[in-house]
C-alpha cells in the first residue's frame, strides 16, 4: 500500500517540479491518531514526499507527535494558525458543515476509494463555492467505507434497537442513529475501544476497518452490515491559508498537482485497503459478520429515507445546485466501480 501510494503521488510530482531546489519552508501535520494509522504511515509520508519531490525540496513536510487528541479543534487552529496541516472529521463539527454530508448519505454502495474520489471530484464542481471551507487552503476531501453497525451482542432485530447504546462520533451517522432509536454516546473514533471494552456503550456505527485499527474484533465481535451501507464519513485535509499564500507561485502550483482528487485517490485506496484488511482480522478473531435480510434492510431505509430530501433542502439553501451534486456524485462511484 505504501509503494502504491507513493507511484500515484510522484508521478503527479514529477509533473508539477520546477525551479530550483533550496528549502524554505517546513509543513507541520498536526494528527489525532496513533502513528500505525493508515493515514499517518501511509497517506502523509507518501504526500509528503510527493509535496517534497514537486517542490524540488523547497517545502518539506513533518508529522507531528503526539497526536493532539482533540480533532474537533483542527479547523480553528488551520483558520488561528496554530497548524500548518491538519486532516479532520467534519461531523466533529456539529453544525458547523452542512454541505459535505452529501457524501454521509446511506446507499451510496462504494468503497472508500469510489466514495472519495467520486467526492473530491464534486468538492470542485459544485462544493467549492459554498463557503464552508473559507479561512483554509482546502487541500482534499475524502470519505470511509461503508458504515457498519459493530456490537458486543448479535443484533438481528429492528426491535433490538430501541435503546441500544451505540457510540456517536458526529456527523450524519448521528442522525441515523436517532431515527433507529438508538441512545447515542458521544466519542470520537480515538475512544471507542475504552468506551465499548467498558461497557458504557454497547457498540458503534464505523467502516470496517475499525475492526482492526481500533481493535473492535476484541470488543465488539458482531457485525451487522445494512445493503449500502449505513453513512460514510466526511473528511478534510487542509493548510493554513496565509501559509500557503506566502509560499512562491511556482510551489503552490505544485502543492495543489498532488493534492486535490491525486490525494483523495490515494486516501481512498488507503482506507479502502483497511477495510479489506479489517475484515480479514474480524474473521481470523472469529467475529460473526452478517448482512440486514430484506425485511430488515427495508424496515432501516424506510426509517432514514428522508435524510436525503432533508439534505437536498438544507444544501440548496445555500446556494448549492443539491439534485445535481448528489446525481453527479453516484454517477462518479459507478464510473469508479466499472474503471
Amino acid at each position: 500500500m505504501k509503494k502504491t501510494a507513493l507511484t500515484l503521488l510522484c508521478a503527479a510530482a514529477a509533473a508539477a517540479g520546477v525551479g530550483d531546489a533550496s528549502a524554505q519552508t517546513t509543513l507541520k501535520i498536526d494528527t489525532w491518531l496513533s502513528p500505525t494509522n493508515g493515514q499517518n504511515a501511509v497517506v502523509f509520508p507518501a504526500w509528503s514526499k510527493a509535496v517534497e519531490d514537486a517542490t524540488q525540496g523547497r517545502v518539506k513536510v513533518t508529522i507531528s507527535y503526539p497526536p493532539n487528541v482533540n480533532p474537533a479543534t483542527f479547523f480553528d487552529r488551520l483558520v488561528d494558525g496554530i497548524s500548518d496541516v491538519v486532516w479532520s472529521f467534519h461531523g466533529y463539527n456539529p453544525g458547523r458543515f452542512v454541505v459535505t454530508r452529501i457524501v454521509e448519505l446511506p446507499g451510496l454502495d462504494a468503497t472508500a476509494y469510489e466514495a472519495s474520489v467520486a467526492y473530491q471530484r464534486v468538492q470542485q464542481k459544485y462544493l467549492d463555492k459554498d463557503g464552508e471551507h473559507d479561512g483554509i487552503k482546502l487541500l482534499t476531501v475524502f470519505s470511509h467505507g461503508p458504515g457498519m453497525l459493530h456490537t458486543r451482542e448479535p443484533v438481528t432485530k429492528s426491535d433490538q434497537f430501541k435503546g441500544l447504546k451505540i457510540r456517536n462520533g458526529g456527523g450524519l451517522s448521528g442522525e441515523v442513529s436517532n431515527l433507529l432509536s438508538f441512545v447515542a454516546v458521544p466519542a470520537p473514533a480515538n475512544k471507542v475501544y475504552e468506551i465499548i471494552s467498558q461497557g458504557v456503550a454497547s457498540g458503534t456505527l464505523m467502516p470496517m476497518q475499525s475492526k482492526n485499527d481500533f481493535k473492535l474484533k476484541e470488543v465488539a465481535p458482531y457485525t451487522l452490515i445494512y445493503p449500502g451501507g449505513f453513512y460514510y464519513g466526511s473528511f478534510f485535509i487542509g493548510m493554513n491559508k496565509a501559509k500557503f499564500d506566502k509560499l512562491p507561485q511556482a510551489d503552490q502550483a505544485a502543492i495543489d498537482k498532488v493534492s486535490g482528487e491525486a490525494l483523495a485517490e490515494v486516501v481512498g485506496k488507503s482506507w479502502r485497503a483497511s477495510d479489506e484488511h479489517g475484515l480479514q482480522e474480524a474473521k481470523l478473531s472469529n467475529n460473526t459478520i452478517s448482512v440486514a435480510p430484506p425485511e430488515l434492510a427495508k424496515e432501516i431505509r424506510d426509517r432514514i429515507a428522508h435524510l436525503e430530501r432533508d439534505w437536498i433542502e438544507a444544501a440548496s439553501k445555500k446556494g448549492v445546485d443539491a439534485r445535481a451534486a448528489l446525481d453527479m456524485l453516484r454517477a462518479e462511484v459507478q464510473k469508479l466501480k466499472k474503471s
